[in-house]
């Protein structure tokens, strides 16, 4: 639907390591996030940028459509310690769980910890609403909802390697009861909920959850991730 309507879209990738000795089968790829060694993605919008990380900070590239090469425009992105902007499907706020919706209802009332007035902003599209989030912080969220309880994105090839991005600029990744990264997959295509962002903005929704969560909302029906 981005796509029809002229809205940005944008691709994400991951890079495991290999296992020395090992073969390379579906096993392969069901590492923890930890285990990545680049991340990255591409945003098509007013202008083509790829943002990537090797483990050592994130830069981003903007392509030149005259020559066809990617441009060094972004160094060393560091994303800003809090934001005011927060980027939730608010069309779902009635299937969140008690946490998220305690969170939101703080933000929009003005008495989050952060001390910033609320900005609601919401693309739609994963790689274009993180982007917003990576340069102007805030926070970025796809929660758990009664009819997806582990969440619509993908662990392996969506939420980890955003989460090492966003650990890479200096901010942080959470399911809302654990660190991203540290989330082992059972499965390829398995989901979990996420919550991206600036790290004061994260670490006050992990708050909620400690205070209002439960161990239904846990990922993989265990408090520890």
């Amino acid at each position: 639907k981005n796509i029809d309507a002229s809205l940005p879209v944008g691709s994400i990738f991951g890079i495991y390591k290999k296992q020395p000795g090992s073969t390379v089968d579906t096993s392969t790829f069901l590492q923890d996030g930890r285990a990545l060694v680049a991340a990255g993605y591409c945003l098509f919008s007013a202008t083509t940028v790829l943002v990537l990380t090797m483990g050592s900070g994130v830069d981003g590239f903007t392509l030149d459509p005259d020559s066809g090469r990617f441009l060094h425009t972004l160094r060393d992105i560091r994303v800003p310690r809090k934001g005011s902007i927060y980027s939730f499907n608010e069309a779902n706020y009635r299937d969140f769980g008690e946490p998220v919706q305690r969170y939101l209802s703080a933000v929009k009332e003005g008495s989050s910890s952060t001390g910033m007035k609320a900005t609601a902003r919401y693309i739609g599209a994963l790689v274009a609403d993180f982007h917003n989030i990576l340069i102007n912080g805030g926070i970025y969220g796809y929660p758990a909802t009664r009819t997806n309880p582990q969440g619509k994105l993908r662990l392996l090839y969506e939420c980890a390697p955003m989460s090492m991005i966003m650990e890479q600029a200096g901010g942080a990744g959470s399911t809302g009861t654990g660190r991203v990264l540290d989330v082992r997959p059972n499965e390829i295509h398995e989901r979990t909920p996420v919550f991206l962002g600036s790290i004061e903005n994260v670490f006050e929704l992990d708050q909620f959850f400690q205070y209002y969560g439960d161990e239904s909302e846990s990922v993989n029906g265990s408090d520890e991730v």
